[in-house]
């Protein structure tokens, strides 16, 4: 339920403050705006949003409710405007194993979202239909963020249709007494959780990607995206400087073209 003027004082159901940090933003392959501190993560996609609170039984509460209410406060206690998150206008489910990934079916109500984020000062991730916070956010930097995320969802909304390669045409070599040739495409608008697509040798199946595949630990120099594929199969991207390479399984394949 959109709510686009609502003011008041939040009684919140547990004693919590905004997560100080700063918000960043991060381009190809899978532009996202996002603010992570302490335990908790907020990242923003072209179409979705994924949120990892402090314990992955929140994760399972969020789910099971089926509802996440989003509370925009122009000053920490004064409520501006609201949305809830449900069934009957998004998808809410568990990926990566931890965070929670919801969906929008309609582009209008994320836009109202991202505009409430942009102009308000905190952002209270709650339960449906009660005062019970599961994360606070602060959102200060983040209207520079969501300018940069919607610019590149625009930019990819432009190429959607183009054939099929990796980002910038790579080609990934190596393996052991297999030689293997592979090459991955992540869609930007893809209406379920199969967003990538991952060729091995000619052979392609659908994957996910896992930008927290990593959890909260910090994630080795250089990594850019997991592709968990629909046959059990993970495929580690890393970028790092000019070397480009893919782990998978116990071999290395580094670009070749």
């Amino acid at each position: 339920m959109k709510n686009s003027l609502l003011t008041g004082c939040l009684l919140l159901g547990v004693s919590a403050g905004p997560v100080l940090a700063d918000w960043g933003f991060s381009g190809a392959p899978q532009p996202n705006a996002f603010v992570q501190s302490g335990d908790m993560t907020l990242e923003l996609q072209c179409d979705r949003i994924r949120f990892a609170p402090a314990g992955y039984q929140d994760s399972e509460d969020i789910v099971k409710q089926q509802g996440l209410s989003f509370r925009f406060l122009k000053d920490g206690s004064t409520e501006t405007g609201a949305f809830q998150a449900g069934p009957e206008n998004a998808s809410i489910q568990i990926v990566d194993n931890f965070p929670v990934e919801v969906v929008f079916q309609d582009a209008e109500d994320y836009g109202f979202v991202l505009e409430q984020i942009s102009a308000n000062a905190v952002v209270n991730l709650s339960m449906k239909d009660q005062e019970v916070s599961y994360g606070i956010f602060d959102l200060k930097g983040s209207s520079k963020a969501i300018s940069s995320l919607q610019s590149a969802c625009r930019s990819g909304e432009r190429m959607e249709g183009t054939s099929m390669e990796a980002p910038e045409g790579i080609v990934y070599c190596g393996g052991g007494q297999v030689k293997r040739q592979i090459e991955y495409l992540i869609r930007q608008n893809a209406t379920d959780e199969w967003d990538a697509n991952v060729t091995v040798n000619g052979e392609t199946i659908r994957a996910m990607t896992a930008y927290s595949y990593f959890n909260n630990s910090v994630p080795p120099k250089g990594f850019l995206v997991a592709l968990l594929g629909e046959d059990q199969s993970e495929f580690l991207v890393f970028k790092d400087g000019n070397k480009n390479w893919i782990e998978f399984g116990d071999y290395r394949y580094g670009q070749c073209n």
